[in-house]
């Protein structure tokens, strides 16, 4: 199996995700577009992923790609994928990028092109890339808390300014697979845990992650730079 870090960012670095409604499509295009059949069209933005109606169409679907993480910002996202079927994280991406753009643009008036340009797809090809994608990837929306900003700086002093604070704040964030990692139901239908850690021992990890951080201790703290 091959795993893929795969960011994308609105064209310009333009926000993408304006509210709740969209972070909500978003994540429903997450489940609904991975798929090999010919996705619905639901014109309510904020339906329930979990629903008995979405849990019975799961049993008939013929998955593109498993999604072992994600995360959504204001103007990017990053997936954590492996491809099911040859072809399928490309087909799988074109249809999200393409209808998630047509929402996007139909809901706030606007035309052109959403993302910028083809998304990245990197190879997760090293063993300490392996053991740090993916609290990477939960770890993003740092960005926002502020005293934390430099969770990416190797620097005692400028990186996190508080683990329990940040802890608290990943806690409450819930626009990524970190709270599914935890145990705590989110969005569970789109995701597959089986690969990485979860429960305490992705808590834990996550933890060290920023132990180490806050010391800085941390030699992993540049290796995903974008």
């Amino acid at each position: 199996m091959e795993l893929y870090h795969v960011p994308n960012r609105g064209v310009d670095k333009r926000t993408i995700f304006l509210d709740d409604r969209d972070r909500f499509r978003f994540v429903h295009d997450l489940y609904e577009f991975n798929d090999q059949h010919s996705a619905l069209t639901f014109r309510d933005p904020s339906v329930d992923i979990v629903s008995p109606q979405m849990r019975h169409r799961h049993r008939e679907r013929s998955l593109l790609v498993d999604i072992h993480g994600w995360c959504l910002m204001k103007n990017h996202y990053h997936l954590l994928l492996s491809e099911r079927v040859e072809g399928g994280m490309s087909l799988f991406l074109r249809k999200l990028n393409v209808g998630y753009a047509k929402y996007f643009n139909e809901k706030h008036k606007r035309s052109g092109y959403l993302f910028q340009g083809r998304t990245k797809k990197v190879l997760i090809e090293h063993d300490a890339q392996f053991n740090y994608i993916l609290p990477y990837i939960h770890l993003n929306p740092l960005d926002y808390l502020k005293g934390a900003e430099g969770w990416r700086i190797r620097s005692k002093g400028k990186g996190i300014k508080s683990v329990k604070a940040a802890l608290h704040y990943l806690e409450n964030y819930r626009w990524s697979s970190y709270l599914d990692y935890c145990g705590k139901k989110n969005f569970p239908s789109i995701l597959t845990t089986d690969f990485f850690a979860n429960g305490k021992e992705h808590q834990d990890m996550i933890r060290e992650y920023l132990e180490r951080d806050e010391n800085g201790e941390n030699e992993y703290a540049p290796l995903f730079l974008e």
